[in-house]
């Protein structure tokens, strides 16, 4: 073959291969354009879709939890036992208004400040005006009568939630009223009218009892005790803290001896270690008395808590072991007892004198108007409130069957580990000391007033030993029967 035509041969052999490679080339670009093109597709869309799930959360989040998006922390008003309403969180039942709404906006003008201004002023000498939270709770019920009794001003609030029965609680507020004693159906989380409050009277004392009790109800619905517990408290602290008249009030408020949690040393006393609780109750009870200590420290609030052991008498609240226990004996139904425990039991009459003292030796705040700065150090005290006495709970049981007349079907079981503790015993040297609080009714005593008041409360029959308990209503029912309690 001749030299021209092999080389032009090879040359074509060179072209197809050059053709062939850009081909392979474009070819291999072109694969890699397109999935460039479909990760950023894919990434795009991934993209959209975490923004839509994100904005989905938040939208469940504020609609389920208001009071921890809104500024004022305002909680609705709706009745939690409308249709409506009853298909909201258990955190919403439990702190929302069970009443007729009563936003803070219908809390004001000039014949709202006159009612406060009256229910608040003293009718005794050197009296004090208090602002009592949870007034229509148990403890806030009885300290308001107390209050009034001896002259002192007093304006209550509660939100009457439905944590138990709301109509004894609106019991209680007709029976304040009947004294004298107003009780606003608010919230303590609605800042703009605690400041209302405070700015309609010159209170010389706030005595912060309302919270979200129980134990073991902290694992239900855990929520209700942040936002009351702490943001409540938060809420009441910054009220005092900058309240518009001349002197600050005095805060005493309500912790608990929950906080002692798994304390082994007996009687619990003041001085003991209080960073291991057992329950998220005890811990936000807890964080209430730092959340205290860091309020009285920047605006020189004086500032007293309280450590209440097991409360109990007449006007009592239901959830609590012998309240339940009375219930389930006149009803016939079962008890589940906890092994072994044992329980600081302490009069309503013992706490009450104890709050009350607590009160009329608190001391003067040292900040000035609006929470600005402090002349100086204020007094920041803790005290226990108990009984000094631990009983079983079983005796407890014995005496409420002789109270009855009936004896109790029980069940005896092992403590379960649900924040509960085996046993509380209180140390109470040190509100003796500064305030001479003594208790002194005995268990016997106490529970017989329990049982006066439950048997003329919810209008006990017993016919043929099947005892039925009725509503202060008037109609017939059974309540099942709740374990011991250690909530305070």
């Amino acid at each position: 073959m001749p030299a021209g035509v092999v080389d032009a041969a090879a040359k074509g052999v060179r072209l197809d291969r050059h053709a062939a490679g850009a081909s392979s080339l474009l070819l291999r670009r072109a694969s890699g354009g397109n999935k460039q093109l479909l990760v950023s597709a894919s990434s795009h869309l991934l993209f959209r879709a975490t923004v839509l799930a994100t904005l989905a959360l938040v939208l469940l989040f504020a609609v389920h939890y208001p009071s921890l998006l809104s500024h004022s922390f305002s909680l609705s008003s709706a009745s939690p036992h409308s249709p409506s309403s009853s298909r909201r969180s258990s955190h919403r039942s439990l702190l929302g208004r069970s009443g007729p709404s009563s936003s803070s906006s219908s809390y004001s003008g000039a014949a709202w400040e006159r009612e406060i201004r009256r229910s608040a002023t003293p009718r005794r000498a050197d009296g004090l005006s208090v602002l009592v939270t949870g007034a229509a709770g148990f403890v806030g019920f009885h300290c308001s009568l107390a209050l009034r009794a001896r002259g002192d001003g007093v304006v209550g609030l509660d939100n009457f939630n439905a944590y138990y029965d709301p109509s004894l609680k609106r019991a209680r507020q007709r029976l304040l009223a009947s004294r004298g004693v107003s009780v606003l159906d608010a919230d303590i989380n609605d800042g703009a009218l605690l400041h209302r409050l405070l700015s309609a009277a010159p209170f010389t004392h706030v005595l912060h009892l309302a919270a979200q009790a129980g134990v073991r109800h902290a694992m239900r619905d855990p929520q209700a005790y942040v936002s009351s517990n702490v943001a409540g408290l938060v809420s009441v602290l910054e009220a005092a803290a900058h309240a518009q008249y001349q002197q600050q009030p005095a805060v005493v408020w309500a912790s608990s001896s929950s906080v002692y949690g798994l304390n082994t040393e007996s009687p619990f006393s003041e001085d003991h270690r209080t960073d291991r609780p057992a329950s998220l109750y005890a811990a936000t009870k807890k964080a209430g008395e730092a959340i205290a200590h860091a309020y009285n420290h920047i605006y020189g609030l004086s500032i007293t808590g309280l450590r209440f052991f097991t409360v109990y008498g007449p006007w009592g609240r239901p959830d609590m072991a012998y309240f339940s226990f009375a219930r389930s004996i006149v009803a016939g139904d079962p008890i589940t007892l906890f092994r072994d425990a044992r329980r600081d039991f302490t009069y309503i009459d013992d706490v009450v004198r104890g709050c009350l003292g607590a009160l009329d030796t608190a001391g003067k705040s040292t900040g000035v108007s609006g929470g600005r700065k402090k002349s100086g150090p204020a007094p920041l005290r803790m005290y226990n409130l108990g009984n000094t006495s631990p009983v079983p709970v079983t005796r407890m049981v014995a005496v409420l069957e002789k109270l009855l007349g009936k004896k109790a079907n029980k069940r005896v079981v092992t403590m379960p580990s649900n924040g509960d503790v085996p046993f509380t015993h209180a140390n109470v040297t040190h509100a003796a000391r500064d305030f001479g609080y003594r208790p002194t009714t005995s268990l016997e005593e106490g529970l017989r007033h329990f049982v006066d008041w439950f048997v003329q409360y919810y209008k006990i029959e017993n016919k043929g030993g099947n005892g039925n308990v009725l509503a202060a209503g008037g109609k017939t029912g059974k309540r099942k029967s709740m374990a011991m309690s250690a909530a305070s």
